[in-house]
């Protein structure tokens, strides 16, 4: 492990399933090199050791062992020597402790009760691998982003942490929780001195304004609830007003939940708080119910949000089966610049005949067209459900030159536009239809969250807490692959939004549901790679 350059180098091997293991297995900061050798008598393949060298930490000769027992199992594992990594290109979090000369203190679990070690401390060479999907003769080079959790020492002595923390754009299922998790961690995880939790309301504006003091107390009911308890703007982002209310209040914390766009407002605090001298550490949790950032497997609340879709088409496909003949329901769902949530509804549902997303061209008529689809619907079962998201048919209805306080276009009327062009087709085929148009619209996003997502913001709270902490600065945390990492903020907002890939694999999915013709691109839409 070369933990200066941020590059983990291995000799080729069996490396998917090695690296795996190994994570597996918690071993950290050990290099490995095997061989194969295999054996006269029989096919089994055996990997051995060729040596071992301890970087940080105990050389753990049962956790070895267990490796390589199972390594040599011939029912599960073969060499494969076509797929291999050699050099892993870590993403790099800025680090207060490069700028500051301050002293580093112990991390420990504190209560009013107790002191504790934890369990699993996070050495700063674990990391988590990006590219997990090897393909045969490909680079064997891979990113890889740093593992999120508590670290051995911390930047900030607990009794001195003064913490700031703001909720920005639209809602999403979940915030609370995070509030609720980040003043928690504190609290319990660090023990803060009482007050030492401040909540902004109402989005970046509120810096402006006077805070309000949260406590475990006070936050101790509010992951039940929708919405945000510190409310939401979009805009208001005004540096020196901010600066300022953290000079005012001796802030060495800042929690900025929201998209995108607030994580570039938090990434030019962060740069600022720097240039300024100012030992702050300034941190991002991902949220966006349209599940649009980059890097990240998901953002917290978009899984509250399908399941709350549901009602919306449960209730659309009531109204087209009841209403004869020829009835067509449409629900138009959340999603500016991307579909998943559309995508993702659609396959839970199993009910839905077409679906329109954002990513791929809307053609009403012709070869490709949604229209004759619909109609061979109805034609075979007596009736369709449509579910389109709001972002989806600029193509046909043009972009609109008005925008938000966040910057966003306000999007043109899909679904009414849709319901028209849908009674004009058919009419002029000379077949009655009932078509209704049921739009939820914020009501999927007001929601408390389900278990899922209430679990995920939990463990997105405490990764926060760890991070500022441990002294890291200008980051976000998210998971991927599955895993808590920390991501610099500069390499999340860069590719977001994303989108699905028309040729994916989740809008093949979609396809297989609705069996909707996919139009061809006519180079009008931009599809972005982000996802599958």
């Amino acid at each position: 492990v070369h933990g200066g350059s941020g590059i983990i180098s291995m000799h080729p091997s069996p490396v998917s399933l090695l690296l795996a293991t190994l994570a597996a297995a918690g071993v950290a900061g050990v290099f490995y090199s095997f061989y194969r050798r295999k054996s006269n008598s029989t096919n089994r393949f055996h990997l051995s050791t060729r040596r071992i060298i301890v970087v940080d930490g105990d050389d753990d000769h049962s956790r070895l062992a267990k490796l390589k027992k199972h390594c040599e199992h011939p029912k599960f594992t073969e060499l494969c020597s076509r797929v291999s990594v050699e050099e892993v290109f870590v993403y790099s979090i800025p680090k207060l402790q490069d700028v500051f000369d301050t002293q580093q203190f112990e991390n420990c679990v504190i209560s009013d009760e107790s002191k504790a070690e934890y369990m699993n401390i996070i050495h700063d060479n674990d990391v988590i691998l990006a590219d997990i999907v090897r393909k045969e003769n490909q680079p064997s080079v891979s990113r890889a982003y740093v593992r999120a959790g508590p670290r051995q020492l911390s930047h900030f002595y607990p009794p001195n942490v003064r913490a700031a923390i703001v909720t920005c754009g639209g809602l999403c299922p979940g915030l609370n929780t995070v509030i609720r998790e980040i003043t928690n961690s504190l609290h319990f995880l660090y023990n803060t001195q009482p007050g030492a939790v401040l909540g902004v309301k109402g989005g970046y504006a509120g810096f402006g304004n006077e805070p309000i003091v949260l406590t475990p107390e006070s936050v101790a009911n509010i992951h039940h609830l929708g919405g945000s308890i510190l409310g939401s703007t979009r805009g208001g982002f005004n540096i020196e007003v901010i600066l300022d209310f953290l000079r005012k209040w001796k802030i060495n914390q800042v929690y900025v939940i929201g998209g995108d766009g607030t994580h570039r407002g938090a990434l030019a605090l962060g740069a600022e708080c720097e240039r300024q001298n100012m030992n702050i550490s300034v941190v991002g949790i991902p949220k966006t119910i349209d599940n649009d950032l980059d890097l990240i497997d998901r953002s917290f609340g978009f899984e509250t949000a399908v399941e709350a879709a549901q009602a919306a088409i449960g209730a659309a496909k009531t109204e087209a089966t009841c209403n004869l003949p020829n009835g067509i329901g449409i629900v138009k769902l959340m999603g500016r610049s991307t579909g998943f949530i559309a995508a993702f509804a659609t396959m839970a549902s199993g009910d839905v005949d077409l679906c329109l997303v954002p990513e791929v061209p809307i053609v009403l008529e012709g070869e490709d067209g949604c229209l004759p689809h619909l109609q061979k619907r109805i034609a075979k079962q007596g009736h369709a459900v449509v579910v389109v998201a709001e972002g989806a048919g600029e193509e046909l209805l043009g972009k609109s030159a008005e925008k938000d306080a966040s910057g966003n276009r306000k999007l043109p009327p899909i679904g009414v536009f849709l319901q028209q062009k849908i009674n004009d087709f058919f009419s002029n085929q000379g077949v009655p239809v009932t078509v209704k148009y049921i739009d939820p619209s914020y009501m999927i996003r007001s929601v408390p969250p389900n278990s899922a997502d209430s679990r995920y913001c939990i463990q997105l709270g405490q990764a926060a807490v760890h991070g500022a902490m441990a002294g890291f600065t200008r980051f976000t945390v998210g998971l991927c692959n599955n895993r808590l990492v920390y991501l610099p903020i500069t390499a999340l907002v860069d590719g977001s939004p994303r989108g699905m890939r028309m040729k994916g694999r989740t809008w093949e999915r979609v396809l297989s549901i609705t069996r909707q013709p996919n139009p061809k691109s006519d180079g009008t839409k931009k599809l972005t790679s982000g996802s599958e």
